[in-house]
């Protein structure tokens, strides 16, 4: 009962805010068409058609029905390889932001509760991984390792751990000076109790937020790697690919690019509005909390 009430609190804040509700829309079709992409695809993205390469979307002068968005220089289907390259997308974001949240849950909760030499080890851990610049860490791995979709989540999973950490540290070290953690202390309650009951649940909404903002980031990075041809590797599909495909045909046949470029716009956008949306819901300081958002 109490989890219907919850949702339905939610729902009716969510139909309040205009950008958190259409950011969970936009969020919620990427899924949707990466989940049942391969029942949807008019084409198949990888097959080549050089009889019908370079045709422009279905409204222009020569253009077909048959491929809606047109075709590239190798005669494969836009809106079929944009269908697919969802999947790539949602895959690298959410997995490689799970992997760098728990990492960074983990060593954040470690060096802000038990502090003293734990929380300066851990803590210059972190600046040493601040010192490198994390892009150019990915490249010298991706020069290394044959590029894959497995190989992008760990290596960008391995690089943005340190923004959590930081963050969940700075949460845990106001949260453990509340009266209620003092309590349990004072009781008798075990550490691990105690981080798993009443800090880790306290400190969710700001690791929520910053989870999801990081998935667009994340979007946007695997989208940059691609397009330097050092992300997703034929014949997998990506939209940062695409826009490679397309980058010498810009001033003639303008879609090959442009599509996949609105695709990865409008998915970090959706991203974004509901990340604000939880933000302003999930703090209990912001009054837009109590009315749903804007």
């Amino acid at each position: 009962m109490k989890v219907m009430t919850s949702f339905s609190k939610l729902y009716k804040l969510l139909i309040r805010s205009k950008t958190g509700l259409a950011g969970f829309i936009i969020v919620l079709a990427v899924i949707i068409i990466a989940i049942i992409a391969n029942w949807i695809m008019p084409h198949n993205p990888a097959q080549n058609d050089l009889s019908n390469t370079l045709l422009p979307p279905f409204w222009m002068e020569g253009g077909s029905t048959n491929y809606l968005l047109g075709t590239d220089n190798l005669g494969r289907d836009i809106l079929s390889r944009i269908i697919i390259g969802s999947r790539v997308s949602l895959l690298v974001g959410v997995f490689s932001v799970l992997l760098a949240g728990f990492i960074g849950l983990l060593v954040g909760v470690l060096a802000g509760y038990y502090g003293k030499w734990i929380d300066t080890i851990l803590m210059r851990f972190v600046d040493s991984f601040l010192a490198i610049p994390s892009i150019l860490f990915i490249l010298v791995v991706l020069t290394v390792f044959e590029p894959s979709i497995m190989t992008l989540i760990i290596v960008i999973g391995l690089t943005n751990w340190v923004a959590y950490a930081r963050v969940v540290r700075g949460e845990v070290l106001s949260v453990k000076e509340r009266d209620y953690v003092r309590a349990s202390k004072s009781i008798g309650t075990n550490n691990t109790t105690i981080i798993t009951k009443h800090i880790i649940p306290n400190i969710l909404s700001s690791f929520i937020v910053i989870s999801a903002l990081s998935v667009a980031t994340t979007i946007i990075l695997e989208a940059s790697l691609s397009f330097l041809g050092l992300g997703i590797q034929p014949p997998d599909v990506s939209w940062g690919a695409m826009l490679t495909d397309g980058r010498d045909y810009l001033a003639t046949n303008w879609w090959i690019a442009t599509f996949p470029g609105i695709a990865i716009t409008i998915t970090v956008l959706g991203i974004i509005f509901l990340g604000d949306w939880l933000r302003d819901i999930l703090d209990p300081r912001n009054t837009l909390s109590k009315k749903g958002g804007v």
